[in-house]
């Protein structure tokens, strides 16, 4: 009776611990979302993004234009890994707002004569429809327009605009930052002790009478506008300019005119919200046609998973089937069975025959793994919200820790699969570990090589920095690589999967089939591709268009789909394969899955044509054809080692249950 008190003191201990904990979590807040706090007064810093277009796809830098500099110098703002790989560049910038002070007419600076060069640079931009990305409080600037009827949101505002043959600049913003009284919430506080814990609440007075204020929305309303030349003689940034600028986006004044400076102004008013500071991202998210793709979504999911469940069952009945009347008979009768029944059954002795390319499909099957594992991590905890939109380049970095942590698992699969088709010998072991650690990040590296020329050579800002190529050459080879090797000497440790039956010596000749095996594999892929092609245009229109994806939670459960579905196809195929005695499923087994990266690929090239239409010149269309090039290697590697080990546990479960003399 003591020693049950003592259990039950202790799991009541561990039950008041993790309520403990749970209701401290409540008082966190996830990355990039903590609140800032600002008093009356307080200095708010606009800062500024590279500059973006949908007509090229490539990223320049803000100052690259001739816009006003802060008078205390360029300087960049911290960046992580991920805003580097994405071409985010972000730097201070001239304009500084204070916390609820209105401002009107502020002058910020004139710019030199434009020179040929300068002149020719913002005639390019314009044409090519490039964006100013603000940001204010890591919200990004928003800027509302009204056509047909429709109220459309843009993030950033054009750099001007081309009317006939003139092109004009915008030159006068007017920017609306909303913001909401500061709001602490109730955080406890845990005091522990060795028999107990107790909570205690923080609930003071003086935590509810913390004043001040919040940023929740940051709206721009650019404006060309014709500044006076004979008033801009004396002016000094921030001094408030002697006329009355009247900002109408309907009109154009400022033009552009090569050897002629450039004046820019701006205003700012603040606007107390009733939006809370969790829903400051609301109007970011808010993407047109969003019932379309909830329901069209959810459609998929529930047809998609109908027609996976009627065919594994239809699968299943089969096979119980055969081997129930496989095994009922004796042996005399199995043996004229053998005789009269062709199928899956009479290749039990080449079933385990060594594939060709052993080496190669260890080390595909391992990157799979390891990719595979790293998009269930990032889209699991994105759906969590720990890579949320406000946390720029926190999804790419997440992505890229998960994948090299995750390496171990590449090396154990590859070396555990070599030890298990040579019947336990785990003789090259470190070479199999060696090229998994090296096949899928060297083509990676091969390909984004290729493409960060490309955007060198343009000037673009999208192109990784020397050091920063230098720090992931170094991740590649001091973590991803050690621990790849790890993960192999795990494997070698471990025991094998033994086969339920011997391999014959002389390899059974495979009867002529009616149609070449190759086409069921080739087309087996669309099946998959039917679950993800909806939650596909929602992703590309993401990555080229410029808009926020959100919805990882209906991305986590398409994948867990996605992963059922490649299982059971590419079981399907392995059986229908067997059952024409043809015993030679191992790579088909990789592709009948893995096909799916050949439809990913061919729809990238649909967007490219019917979506992106306004893509313009032959670096962007490489660019993007190199990135979706490499998005299809990557998922034909994870859908193609879901297939085959699916395939492979099933051809090792099906010929454990035939009696063998």
């Amino acid at each position: 009776m003591g020693g049950f008190l003592e259990q039950f003191k202790k799991w009541a201990l561990m039950i008041c611990c993790a309520c403990a904990i749970l209701q401290l979590v409540q008082g966190f807040y996830l990355p990039g979302s903590f609140p800032h706090r600002y008093d009356i007064g307080d200095q708010l810093s606009v800062k500024v993004n590279s500059l973006t277009s949908i007509e090229t796809e490539i990223p320049y830098g803000y100052y690259t234009l001739p816009f006003c500099k802060p008078l205390e110098g360029v300087k960049d703002s911290a960046e992580n890994l991920g805003e580097l790989l994405m071409g985010d560049r972000i730097e201070t910038s001239p304009y500084r707002f204070k916390m609820r002070v209105n401002e009107s007419e502020i002058f910020l600076c004139q710019t030199n004569a434009l020179s040929a060069d300068e002149f020719k640079i913002l005639k390019e931009r314009i044409d090519e429809m490039y964006q100013v990305n603000l940001i204010l409080d890591n919200l990004p600037a928003i800027r509302y327009m009204t056509k047909d009827g429709f109220l459309l949101r843009w993030t950033g505002y054009p750099v001007g605009v081309k009317v006939q043959n003139s092109y004009y600049v915008f030159n006068h913003l007017k920017f609306t930052v909303l913001v909401h009284k500061y709001e602490r919430t109730t955080v406890p506080g845990v005091i522990g002790a060795a028999d107990g814990a107790e909570l205690i609440a923080t609930d003071d007075k003086a935590s509810k009478e913390v004043g001040g204020y919040m940023v929740v929305g940051f709206e721009v309303v650019p404006c060309s506008f014709l500044h006076n030349p004979k008033s801009l003689g004396n002016q000094t940034m921030y001094a408030v300019y002697p006329t009355p600028i009247k900002c109408d986006p309907a009109m154009v004044a400022m033009v552009i005119k090569e050897g002629q400076p450039l004046a820019f102004s701006y205003e700012v008013t603040f606007v107390e919200s009733d939006i809370t500071w969790p829903s400051r991202w609301d109007a970011y998210l808010k993407m047109e046609g969003a019932k379309v793709h909830w329901f069209s979504i959810l459609n998929s999911l529930m047809v998609i998973t109908f027609l996976a469940g009627i065919v594994l069952i239809i699968l299943l009945r089969t096979i119980r089937r055969d081997l129930a009347r496989y095994e009922e008979l004796d042996k005399e009768a199995q043996a004229q069975m053998n005789e009269e029944l062709s199928g899956w059954k009479l290749v039990v002795g080449d079933v385990f025959r060594a594939p060709e390319s052993v080496e190669l499909l260890c080390v595909v099957v391992g990157n799979g793994c390891q990719i595979l594992g790293m998009a269930v991590a990032t889209i699991f905890f994105a759906a969590l919200g720990f890579m949320s939109p406000a946390s720029r380049g926190s999804l790419i970095t997440g992505m890229l820790s998960f994948y090299l942590l995750l390496g171990i698992v590449a090396g154990y699969v590859g070396v555990w699969l070599l030890k298990t088709i040579k019947c336990g010998d785990p003789t090259g072991w470190f070479s199999i570990s060696w090229r998994v650690a090296c096949f899928f990040p060297g083509i990676a590296f091969s390909i984004l090589t290729i493409l960060n020329l490309l955007l060198w050579g343009s000037q673009s800002t999208g192109a990784i920095p020397l050091l920063t190529y230098i720090i992931l050459l170094l991740l590649w080879f001091c973590i991803s690589v050690p621990l790849t090797l790890m993960g192999g000497l795990i494997g070698t440790r471990v025991p094998h999967l033994e086969y339920p039956i011997k391999t014959n010596q002389i390899p059974r000749e495979i009867p002529a089939q009616r149609f070449p095996t190759w086409f069921l594999v080739i087309g087996a892929g669309t099946l998959p591709f039917g679950t993800l092609f909806i939650e596909l245009f929602f992703i590309m229109s993401s990555i080229w268009l410029g808009h926020v994806y959100y919805v990882f939670g209906f991305l986590f459960i398409v994948l867990i789909l996605l992963v059922l579905v490649c299982a059971e196809v590419s079981l399907v195929l392995t059986y229908m394969q067997l059952c024409v005695e043809d015993w030679r499923w191992w790579w088909k087994s990789f592709f009948a899955s893995g096909s799916v990266a050949l439809y990913i690929f061919l729809y990238s090239i649909n967007y490219l044509v019917f979506d992106l239409k306004s893509l313009s010149g032959p670096v962007s269309a490489i660019l993007y054809l190199g990135y979706s090039l490499l998005m299809a290697l990557a998922v034909m590697l994870a859908t193609g080692a879901i297939g085959f080990l699916t395939s492979f546990m099933f051809v090792h479960r099906l010929f454990s249950s035939v009696k063998i003399d």
